[in-house]
């Protein structure tokens, strides 16, 4: 699927179809001392010759990253290569992908997809994280009732871990429903991570809990090279580079790829606050 018309208001937050696309944004991004994250967008492939093509996509993109020498790294999603076929076959995906950023000094972030994944995907990075070290991280939603148990177990890991709110649409039995909920356990969860794995990343646009990272990293005296904020390409920019020019680390998630449209479109049928979080955001610098 190409995107044609709705990449009119797609392209504030799609660096574009290609990484020929999205390379020039990424060193606009690095040039203002912030780094990025590529992510290829897509999502729940269940043919193998695709899961295996965007395996070798994905390791084509850091070489391409290498060659540029761009100041990024790359995030997947276990279902793009192959998750919804088998653990064991996207492991071996996984594994192929992470052989080439070893062989480059390069970085592997696994993303976090619905609640139905988040068990195989803890047990794949933790596979991963025995066999790569520290050229694999993770991502954990701070919405989901079982996410202070995962918290201990990351912790116990050494985790590169990404902590995020979370996007998906999940049932009161699985996740919190209240923003002032879901922003009391990402600080209880901020905090466990900051004091107790070597580099934490704190993916937030939420000025209260921006400002609780700040004032806490302060007052227990974190130094800054220990966390950094994350956001999305396309919104607050003006934000990060001020949070660059107090000399916190910033990185920004830049995604690209002809599969915007499925993407976007169902993490606004997800979560109607996805819809007032990007016109809100919109407006905000």
């Amino acid at each position: 699927m190409r995107i044609r018309l709705p990449f009119i208001f797609a392209r504030r937050f799609v660096a574009g179809e290609t990484f020929a696309h999205a390379a020039p944004k990424v060193s606009e991004l690095n040039n203002k001392g912030i780094q990025v994250t590529l992510d290829l967008l897509g999502e729940n492939v269940t043919d193998r010759n695709l899961a295996e093509s965007t395996t070798r996509e994905y390791c084509e993109l850091l070489d391409h990253i290498t060659e540029k020498q761009l100041d990024a790294t790359i995030s997947i999603k276990p279902t793009m290569i192959g998750m919804d076929i088998g653990l064991d076959y996207c492991r071996g995906n996984l594994f192929t992908l992470l052989d080439k950023a070893r062989e480059l000094g390069q970085f592997v972030r696994i993303d976090m997809e619905g609640s139905d994944y988040t068990e195989q995907t803890l047990d794949l990075y933790s596979d991963a994280k025995k066999a790569y070290g520290d050229h694999v991280g993770i991502v954990i939603q701070a919405y989901l009732h079982r996410t202070r148990d995962d918290i201990e177990r990351l912790v116990r890991e050494q985790a590169d871990v990404r902590l995020c709110k979370g996007a998906y649409k999940e049932p009161s039995k699985l996740a919190l429903q209240h923003m002032t909920d879901i922003r009391a356990v990402f600080k209880e969860y901020a905090a466990r991570l900051i004091t107790s794995t070597p580099f934490t990343r704190i993916a937030t646009h939420d000025d209260l809990l921006i400002d609780w990272t700040r004032k806490f990293v302060e007052e227990n005296q974190i130094p800054k090279e220990r966390f950094e904020f994350q956001m999305l390409y396309g919104l607050r920019q003006s934000t990060c580079e001020e949070l660059v020019r107090e000399g916190y680390k910033v990185r920004v998630y830049v995604p690209y790829g002809t599969m915007w449209l499925p993407y976007f479109t169902r993490r606004l049928r997800e979560r109607k606050e996805n819809i007032w979080f990007i016109l809100s955001t919109f407006f905000k610098k």
